[in-house]
């Protein structure tokens, strides 16, 4: 979708590419994403528009969407948490990888949602919706992940982003005052305690062992 996007070709704001296979997929911080037939990969755009909330903010957004659409497929089956800044778990296991690119005044949504099959990752526990009910057909799992991002979409155009993030700590795997490490982009290693999410961008506040606070805006945590 983003080529299609620099080479003129401009997709409206709801429309959604889905692959039924993937060979050349990526993840956050360079890792490679798992192409499993039978699950879901797909992309859609987002038009930013005068007085939206700043694009860096979107990860939180794509989340909820992801979410909900795995909530409603997994109702009790398993418990499904956000974990910062987008990832979603199943049963303490990834089931989602979301990527967004900016591309002129556009941002591409890249969404991978393990229905079938999850991959065998070495450094964590992974999920699949089929672990715990029956695999949705890839076209209404399509069509409900479609309507939720719509309806957050406008929630975050029409709330103050405080509400945002309150309704991503709702949902959330973390608890204040639970010990976290972060994983930045330079490859260093900071410990500390969760201490919340700035209710203006959603960047993670970690609470470190001399009681200062360091303000988090890009990472990877466990």
């Amino acid at each position: 979708m983003a080529a299609a996007i620099r080479g003129g070709d401009n997709p409206a704001e709801g429309h959604w590419h889905i692959a039924l296979r993937q060979t050349a997929g990526r993840g956050r911080q360079g890792r490679e994403w798992f192409d499993g037939s039978g699950n879901f990969m797909g992309s859609t755009v987002v038009d930013l528009r005068a007085g939206d909330p700043p694009p860096a903010t979107l990860p939180f957004i794509a989340a909820l969407a992801v979410w909900q659409a795995i909530t409603d497929a997994v109702g009790d089956a398993a418990d499904a948490k956000l974990k910062w800044p987008n990832d979603v778990l199943l049963n303490g296991g990834k089931v989602s990888g979301i990527l967004l690119e900016l591309v002129g005044s556009c941002v591409v949504v890249g969404i991978g949602v393990n229905l079938s099959k999850a991959p065998d990752l070495t450094d964590r526990k992974t999920a699949a919706l089929s672990d715990f009910v029956a695999v949705p057909g890839l076209e209404d799992f399509a069509a409900s992940l479609a309507k939720h991002m719509t309806e957050f979409l406008k929630f975050w155009r029409n709330q103050d982003f405080a509400n945002v993030v309150d309704a991503f700590l709702a949902r959330s795997m973390h608890e204040i005052g639970a010990p976290i490490s972060v994983h930045d982009n330079g490859g260093d290693v900071v410990k500390g305690t969760f201490a919340g999410l700035e209710p203006t961008d959603g960047a993670l506040r970690l609470r470190l062992a001399d009681g200062s606070e360091r303000v988090i805006r890009a990472g990877d945590i466990s």
